[in-house]
């Protein structure tokens, strides 16, 4: 599944896909609660920093092995130091400054690619259990 990220309330079409995705994966509520937690955060930065993108979801592997993939891509002006940005506290739009690295603590993979010229992908990464 593919949710266009254009407008705020867009988000929340990206946290009920991914909601949906961990449910089909019969993860646990406090799973779900997290990846749900860490897309919201990375779908949000890809509207008010990126200008808009799009998230997509995967289940990928079998049997007791299966996890979400999500994947957020934006065209913005990219990461200038993504090291940096994954810091706790770390901030340039005036916030708290734990957006990346929040999200990084609520997942079991956080990936992030990005330069001037393609933009930002957030690659999110969540098993069952």
């Amino acid at each position: 599944m593919t949710v266009r990220l254009a407008r705020a309330t867009d988000v929340a079409f990206a946290r009920q896909a991914a909601m949906k995705a961990m449910a089909s994966l019969g993860a646990s509520v406090i799973k779900r609660t997290k990846f749900v937690t860490a897309v919201s955060e990375i779908a949000r930065n890809a509207i008010v920093y990126g200008g808009g993108g799009v998230i997509s979801f995967a289940i990928i592997g079998n049997g007791s092995f299966r996890k979400v993939v999500a994947t957020c891509s934006d065209r913005g002006p990219g990461i200038d130091d993504i090291k940096q940005a994954l810091t706790d506290g770390f901030t340039t739009g005036g916030g708290l400054g734990l957006g990346l690295s929040g999200a990084r603590r609520l997942v079991d993979r956080l990936e992030v690619e990005s330069s001037r010229e393609s933009g930002t992908t957030v690659i999110l990464e969540s098993a069952a259990r």
